[in-house]
């Protein structure tokens, strides 16, 4: 297995569908953006994904962004597919994200995760990420 980061020269539909079926079991009912969209050079997305003889078994996203307050990264869309959860690869994923991260010299990551998801919450705190005393509140613009 490997973990890369995936940019937009390689998209190809075996990638854009493998992507889409692994998106599905981390939330099958959000309507989800072509990978060309994601991956644009002013999206300032870092897409990481974990690779099983060629084909992609795990994914985590890292949007990145600048405000007063400082060069904040948020991890988005983490999920591996099911018959390989429990290996370590989330935490790969996330190492590749930290990783780039420092080389970017974020000020902060930032991610959310449903309290249900204790697995992902256990591996979120191992990498020292702490539950900020904050309330979280989102507004739908377009249906999804």
């Amino acid at each position: 297995m490997t973990i890369e980061i995936l940019h937009k020269y390689n998209l190809n539909d075996q990638v854009q569908v493998e992507i889409q079926n692994l998106y599905k079991q981390l939330n099958d009912k959000n309507k989800q953006r072509p990978l060309h969209q994601i991956l644009q050079d002013d999206n300032h997305v870092i897409l990481a994904a974990c690779k099983d003889e060629g084909h992609i078994v795990g994914i985590a996203l890292l949007a990145t962004y600048k405000v007063i307050s400082g060069y904040r990264g948020l991890v988005e869309d983490v999920v591996v597919d099911s018959e390989y959860r429990g290996k370590g690869i989330g935490r790969k994923l996330m190492e590749k994200l930290l990783g780039e991260a420092k080389h970017l010299n974020l000020d902060e990551i930032i991610l959310f995760s449903g309290h249900h998801r204790t697995p992902a919450i256990k591996l979120y705190k191992s990498l020292g990420f702490t539950l900020r005393d904050s309330g979280v509140y989102n507004l739908k613009i377009a249906e999804s």
